[in-house]
Formats: C-alpha cells, sequence, structure tokens
C-alpha cells in the first residue's frame, strides 16, 4: 500500500446540523446484515472509487469540493452500530475526515495510481461504530491534483449513489452551486414507514414466497466435490468482443445490454447446473420512487429473478429475461426483516430454506461502454483469490470500465472449479458472438 507523503484535515460542519440515531433504511439492514454474515471478509461491500480533478485546479480547492459533499450528505457523515433494537444510524453534525496526500509511482500515471490507492483503501474493513464511511487519497503530480482515491463503505452508498456524487463533484470544480439535497437517509426511513411502502413490501414478500416454495432446494443438481485452495475464487475476463456483442443484440432486439448478458449468465450456469429454470438473485439499485433518484445512500436490495430456458432461441430467451427482470425489479422492495422471517418459515415447511446462492450484479450506471475501441484487442483472463467469508456459489459481476466489458464470476470450487469458471466467462462471450454472427 501507498505509504502517504502527508496528511490534510477535511473538516465539515452541516447546515441545518440535524444529528441524531435513528434505525437503518432497507437498504442498509441488507448491507449490515451481509457485512456481519462475512465478518473479516466484509470488505468484499467495499466501495473503491476514483473521481478525476478537472481542470487546474489547486489542493485547496479540490479539499472544499470534498468537503461540501460531506456538508451535503448525510450518509457520508454516518456510523453504524448494534443496539438492544437493532442497528442503528448516527449522524454526525460536524467531524474531520483526514485526507492522505500522495503521487503516483514511477511511470504510472495519475489516474492508474488512483485506481490502485482507491483498490488499496477498499480491502481494509470498516470499523462502521468508529469510522466515516469513506476514506480518500489525493493524488498530486508536480504539486498538483490530478486525481481522488476513494473507498467507501456498502453501509453508506450504492453504486448509483457513487455516480450521483461523481456528476456532483464535477459541477462543484467548474464553480456551480448545487441546490440543497431534497431526500436524505432518515428520509428515507421515514418513507418505508408509511402504508404504502408496507404494501408494496408485502407484494414483493408474497412474489419472493411464490417462488421459494417451489424452487429447487439446490442451486446444483450434482453434490459437490473436493474444492480447490483457496475454496473461494475471483475469475475475471475483460472483453470488447462481449461489449461490442451485447450492445448490438440489445439494440437488435429492443433490449437492455443488461438483459442480454443475464441470459447469457444464466444459460452458462444452467448448463453446468443442470437446471432447466434459472432461479437468481439480481442486485437491484431500488430507485423507482424518484424521491430515491438522488439520493446518496444504500438504496439497493435483492431481486427474484426466474428464467425458463427452454426459449427456442437466444432472442427469444433475451426477451424473456428482459421481462422476467422488470417482475423481479417490481418486487424487490421489503423490509429485510419481514423478508427474513418469511424465508425462515418456507424453510421450516420445506426442511430448510431453498439455496439462492446464485447472483447477477451489473454494476454500470449508463448500461453501456462509450469508450470500446474500434479493433478489439484479444480477451484477457485472470483469477483472483477471494476472501475466506465470501460464501457465493456463483455470483457473476459486470465491471464499471468504459472501454472493455467486464464480467466476473466468483466461484465456489467444490461446485465450480477455476478452469470450469474461466470457461464459462468464455462460453457466456462465445454464445453473444454466434448470436450476433447469426
Amino acid at each position: 500500500m501507498t505509504v502517504p507523503s502527508a496528511e490534510a484535515p477535511v473538516v465539515f460542519a452541516a447546515d441545518p446540523p440535524r444529528v441524531g440515531e435513528g434505525p437503518l433504511t432497507w437498504g442498509q439492514r441488507l448491507m449490515w446484515r451481509a457485512s456481519s454474515l462475512m465478518g473479516e471478509s466484509r470488505s468484499f461491500l467495499n466501495c473503491p472509487w476514483v473521481l478525476p480533478v478537472y481542470g487546474r485546479r489547486d489542493l485547496a480547492a479540490v479539499l472544499d469540493a470534498l468537503r461540501v459533499l460531506l456538508e451535503r450528505h448525510e450518509s457520508l457523515r454516518t456510523t453504524f452500530a448494534a443496539a438492544a433494537d437493532g442497528p442503528v444510524q448516527r449522524v454526525a453534525a460536524t467531524g474531520e475526515l483526514a485526507v492522505a496526500l500522495t503521487g503516483p509511482e514511477p511511470g504510472e500515471r495519475a489516474l492508474q495510481a488512483a485506481e490502485r490507492i482507491a483498490a488499496d483503501l477498499a480491502r481494509v474493513p470498516f470499523d462502521p461504530a468508529g469510522e466515516l464511511p469513506l476514506r480518500c487519497a489525493v493524488v498530486r503530480n508536480d504539486g498538483r491534483p490530478k486525481a481522488l482515491a476513494l473507498a467507501f463503505s456498502h453501509l453508506a452508498v450504492d453504486y448509483q449513489a457513487l455516480s450521483l456524487l461523481a456528476a456532483e463533484w464535477k459541477a462543484l470544480l467548474r464553480g456551480e452551486e448545487l441546490p440543497p439535497p431534497a431526500w436524505q437517509p432518515a428520509d428515507q426511513v421515514e418513507l418505508e414507514r408509511s402504508e404504502a411502502f408496507l404494501a408494496r413490501s408485502e407484494r414483493s414478500i408474497a412474489y419472493w414466497r411464490g417462488v421459494l416454495e417451489e424452487a429447487p432446494l439446490e442451486v446444483f443438481d450434482h453434490a459437490p466435490g473436493e474444492p480447490e485452495d483457496p475454496r473461494f475464487v475471483e475469475v475475471g475476463m475483460e472483453s470488447v468482443t462481449l461489449a461490442a456483442a451485447a450492445a448490438e443484440l440489445a439494440g437488435r432486439w429492443t433490449v437492455s445490454t443488461a438483459s442480454v448478458l443475464l441470459a447469457a449468465c444464466a444459460t452458462v450456469l444452467a448448463t453446468v447446473s443442470g437446471r432447466k429454470r434459472a432461479v437468481m438473485q439480481l442486485v437491484h439499485s431500488n430507485r423507482r420512487d424518484p424521491r430515491t433518484r438522488a439520493l446518496v445512500a444504500t438504496v439497493g436490495q435483492d431481486a427474484l429473478f426466474v428464467l425458463d430456458l427452454r426459449e427456442p432461441d437466444f432472442a427469444a430467451l433475451c426477451r424473456a429475461a428482459h421481462r422476467a427482470a422488470l417482475t423481479a425489479y417490481r418486487n424487490a422492495c421489503y423490509d429485510p426483516f419481514a423478508m427474513r422471517d418469511m424465508r425462515e418459515e418456507v424453510g421450516r415447511r420445506r426442511g430448510r430454506e431453498p439455496d439462492l446462492d446464485a447472483f447477477f450484479n451489473d454494476r454500470r450506471g449508463s448500461g453501456g461502454w462509450p469508450n470500446l475501441p474500434a479493433v478489439a484487442p484479444p480477451t484477457r483472463t485472470y483469477v483472483r483469490d477471494a476472501w475466506p467469508g465470501v460464501r457465493f456459489k456463483a455470483f457473476f459481476t459486470v465491471g464499471t470500465a468504459p472501454d472493455t466489458g467486464q464480467l466476473s464470476l466468483i466461484a465456489d470450487t467444490a461446485y465450480l472449479g477455476r478452469e470450469t469458471a474461466r470457461g464459462m466467462l468464455l462460453d457466456v462471450e462465445s454464445l453473444l458472438a454466434r448470436a450476433l454472427a447469426g
């Protein structure tokens, strides 16, 4: 990890100085439970992020823009703690964030350095009760700030929130004055207590119940084998071919690129799992309510996706995946505690809960790849160790790179060896390429 050459404090004081303690939003509750289950591997839930410094801004201007973001958004000034009646969040009106000042290594560009440092910052678990939910370093070159390297706790933000912060950051560096935020996590908590939202929760839980009553108890129809060491690994792929094909097919069939990738991932998973019906959890931004669209906080919840894989061709499958995803998203707004109770009830009736340990997460905000090169370079695959507490059987993630298709798969090697997982990613690419050629 890069050793900072110095530190600079960012002192914040919110106006109005709303402080206090209260319950978590539904999205925060989901992250709290996930973080608790992962233990020391909860750094998996951290969000590395890079913000370029636009224009020739000095350090004082950069730190002042960061101060404004801290003062605008209560989630960035919030700590989280266990309490007798459940977890609580505590908003601070004043405080200080220590910002590291560092530079790139020899031969390294500032943005490359920021990406590396952000990843380093995100590898360390946050102390939710004793630490602000973000860490920051300013990367300077020849004494001038070039980028911010950040790591956020997923308790405070989701990837949609990070996109909102990126837009505000750019506006602040242009000297614009932003309107006050209209919605904060405490407002979201009150909304989720309303009759309308509790009714939405009931409808969502009823949909999940209907699926869980019939879903297979296992993701795979084969028993686990001898796991590799380490047991849980992340296999990744960077493929311009994948991105270009997904974009072309989505336009051809009038669906989203996420639906194309989801259909392809469900297909290759089904081939290995031996299932004719895919049941997966989708990580969903959950911002259908207009009030949440500008909220810097964690709003996302898991959606339950069901897809019959016996469609006659891949075009029909992508359209079916698009419809099934919309159904899943409509039923992804629920009280996590009530959802837990329902799942336990189903588990008691069926002998145990169905295993829903197959996931798909599209981290892109725009759904596209704006900077794809005209000529596709060779596809690259790699393997990274996962974390001991990350116990997914299959977790597909679409990455945020604008110039290549990033697709990764965290796999339990007792079910999917790393070479099998690597082959599945390449099969997704091949499936899209064949569909495009056909």
